[in-house]
């Protein structure tokens, strides 16, 4: 099932630095690296994890199993 291209980039945007986005998406790996980046730096990666995020808001058009995003 499609999953939609705006709540992907809303929860980029707002759980970013958590990987929440990318657990959302099906890419696990992805989320548990952004997670525990955010976790055991005590957020001191926070902004770096987010500049991330908002790369991957820009270009991550297809979910873990390859299905386009909806709009």
């Amino acid at each position: 099932m499609p999953k939609s291209r705006l709540a992907y980039i809303l929860l980029a945007l707002f759980l970013g630095t958590l990987g929440v986005h990318n657990f959302f998406a099906g890419y696990t790996g992805r989320g548990v690296t952004q997670l525990l980046l955010t976790l055991i730096s005590f957020g001191f990666l926070a902004p770096l994890v987010w500049v991330w995020a908002i790369v991957e808001i820009c270009t991550v058009t297809k979910d873990a199993q390859g299905v386009d995003f909806v709009s």
